[in-house]
């Protein structure tokens, strides 16, 4: 993929793909909002998300795709793991705010 992810989006999938998650929170702004599955997290719930996420389905995403949609930024990506459907395209829609992830939806 030739788009470039911003540091924050980029850090976000590196920790989604290697399980390096001790950080992970960092990359979020302290009222950050994540949306998955019908499912919404906020503070230290973001960290427990991903972490179960990554412990349950082994997830790996490769961007392939970005663009902006007014004030997000839309990864697509190609995610396999331990999952019914998989591999799948999911996107990512992400707002930002100083740099930090202010809003993540996870969705097809």
């Amino acid at each position: 993929m030739n788009a470039k992810l911003t540091p924050a989006i980029a850090a976000f999938f590196h920790a989604h793909n290697s399980g390096q998650t001790d950080a992970f929170n960092e990359l979020f702004t302290s009222d950050a909002l994540v949306s998955d599955e019908a499912h919404e997290y906020r503070g230290a719930a973001i960290k427990h998300w991903i972490d179960g996420a990554i412990a349950a389905y082994h997830p790996d995403a490769q961007a392939i795709g970005v663009a902006q949609a007014g004030d997000k930024t839309v990864v697509t990506a190609q995610v396999s793991g331990a999952f019914p459907g998989s591999p799948t395209q999911l996107r990512y829609s992400f707002t930002l705010k100083d740099g930090k992830i202010a809003a993540l939806a996870v969705g097809i």
